[in-house]
């Protein structure tokens, strides 16, 4: 009899789990990844952390999932930036169109510190819920550089640096001692257009005025009390007394569960299907190298341009692929790996396969560059973008070696054989060949930027220059053809090539696990796409990066903080 209750309380249980309600939960506090692992030891570290394309896909498929009531979401202190956060709300806002209740709650928009940011993000749900003791670090946006050429002067370390053009200020912290005009100029560009969608976003969600939602900007920090007061939040409440709103809301019965486990179930409940046509969706993540893919000791990994070049060719060359979404989200870095993979991106659009590129956070630089042959750039308005320019050269410490005691001495053949040795500067022909490296990869830049836009060389040049944009400001200007996010980009990839609004996404390549473990038979082989499982140090750090600062991934480089968060 015993025996016959178990049996049937496992049933009642597995029929509850099946019919219940479904309150689905997304929890910040370690924030969300925007790309696959590109290896077992990044699978590994990145276990317990969502997946921006997960989250995405679930809240999608919920909208018109009667079982699901609501969307609870706990927001923590991991800096999320700001693009991947305009994806989120644009994903809560459609849910809530779709007639179901968001609620976020967090214990702090900052503790004694800035939640700008964040607090954009919470203030896209119906309501929101702030710990009594927490505060509202609603207090704008600040874009800090720091100079070290005084300090470098103090040491006997000149740099020896040329750019294209005046916008490229990249090395500027090392030749400068404050910003130039230009540099001063595009950075508070940046900050007002950030600034105008923030409080954009907050007067319309919070149903203020513009000009007062700037005023509180101007007056933040809040406390839990005055927050409330100010209108800028519901209600204070504790986690329990949330979750136990939102479980009366959904019925008695409904059942808590991750958006990514509810995304998971139900693509593990559906059965794959031979020949199905679907939409690729590779992803490119990080500063872009020569090679393939790697992870950094220093976190995150680096985009190997033989890595996305295998994805692309083999997406290409599946007949069942009809679409390519390439999502970039990377500084830039080696123009000779970016150059490789600006062209597989024109040969799958040569193919007849549209090719949707998808911008994260930051596609600038080699970033804009591995973009800029696709048919449709879409970005998010706080995407920062652009920044089309190069500069290079290298740092001089022979006067510091010589302040340590250390000498050198070289045996050379060839007039320029240690051109490239930070011990001595650049004679005037060697900066010639600098000067004309430059100048060479400047214009393939700018010409391509041209060619794949629409635009004359003349307009190209204008909106080049190195300068960096938002998103919004790129799409004005002609750099990024629509605003939107991922879920955007597979919407038009299937319109493009034909496909049903709820054709499959399959990411590329996409490997069965015996495939994973045999070596490529050559490099036109999809395994070719794998990355390669080892530590990369962050630019050679191998040579001290390149002995003292330069970019170590490359010419096409935003060095750097430059994620709004």
């Amino acid at each position: 009899m015993d025996a016959t209750k178990v049996i049937i309380d496992t049933v009642d249980r597995i029929r509850q789990r099946r019919t219940a309600p479904l309150v689905l939960e997304l929890d910040l506090t370690e924030g969300l990844i925007d790309r696959p692992p590109a290896d077992p030891l990044s699978a590994v570290l990145s276990m317990r952390r969502a997946r921006l394309s997960d989250v995405l896909s679930g809240l999608k498929r919920a909208r018109r999932d009667e079982r699901v009531k609501g969307l609870v979401v706990k927001i923590g202190t991991h800096p999320l930036g700001l693009a991947m956060v305009q994806e989120l709300r644009q994903a809560v806002r459609r849910f809530r169109e779709a007639g179901k209740q968001a609620v976020v709650f967090a214990e702090t928009f900052g503790e004694f510190g800035a939640g700008t940011v964040p607090y954009y993000l919470a203030c896209a749900f119906d309501r929101v819920y702030l710990q009594p003791s927490g505060d509202v670090g609603l207090t704008g946006v600040a874009l800090e550089q720091r100079f070290v050429r005084g300090a470098l002067d103090k040491l006997g370390v000149e740099y020896q640096l040329g750019q294209r053009h005046e916008y490229k200020t990249a090395a500027n912290m090392f030749t400068q001692e404050s910003m130039t005009e230009p540099h001063r100029e595009s950075v508070a560009r940046i900050a007002e257009s950030v600034t105008e969608q923030i409080v954009a976003g907050v007067a319309e969600a919070r149903r203020l005025d513009p000009a007062k939602v700037r005023e509180l900007v101007d007056a933040g920090p809040f406390t839990a009390p005055e927050a409330v007061e100010a209108g800028l939040v519901d209600g204070l409440a504790y986690r329990d007394e949330v979750y136990d709103e939102v479980r009366r809301a959904a019925g008695e019965d409904a059942l808590l569960l991750y958006v990514t486990r509810y995304h998971k179930g139900a693509l593990a409940r559906k059965l794959p299907h031979p020949g199905e046509q679907v939409v690729a969706l590779v992803q490119g993540s990080g500063p872009i190298k020569l090679g393939r893919s790697g992870r950094s000791p220093m976190g995150g990994g680096a985009m190997g341009s033989d890595t996305i070049c295998a994805a692309l060719r083999a997406a290409r060359r599946d007949d069942a692929v009809k679409a390519v979404v390439f999502r970039v989200d990377s500084p830039g870095g080696s123009y000779v790996a970016s150059d490789a993979i600006w062209r597989e991106v024109g040969l799958t659009r040569e193919a007849g396969k549209p090719v949707i590129v998808s911008m994260g956070d930051v596609a600038a630089s080699g970033g804009y560059f591995v973009s800029m042959a696709a048919d449709v750039i879409m970005a998010q308005p706080g995407t920062l973008t652009g920044s089309i320019g190069v500069f290079g050269g290298k740092p001089v410490i022979g006067e510091l070696l010589g302040k340590l005691g250390v000498t050198s001495e070289t045996v050379r053949e060839g007039a320029n054989a240690a051109m490239f040795s930070p011990t001595h500067g650049f004679s005037e022909a060697q900066w010639a060949r600098v000067d004309a490296w430059l100048d060479r990869i400047y214009d393939d830049f700018v010409g391509k930027v041209a060619q794949g836009r629409g635009l004359t060389r003349e307009r190209a040049h204008e909106l080049a220059r190195g300068r960096v944009w938002t998103g919004a400001d790129a799409r004005a200007g002609g750099l990024v053809d629509e605003l939107g996010g991922l879920e955007d980009a597979l919407a038009l990839a299937r319109k493009r090539a034909g496909l049903a609004a709820d054709a499959p996404v399959r990411p590329y390549p996409r490997l069965n696990p015996l495939e994973r473990l045999r070596p490529p038979d050559s490099s036109e082989d999809r395994t070719a796409a794998l990355a390669r499982v080892r530590l990369e140090a962050w630019g050679p750090l191998a040579a001290l990066a390149g002995e003292l600062g330069l970019p170590a991934y490359g010419p096409l480089m935003l060095p750097g903080s430059w994620r709004i968060r």
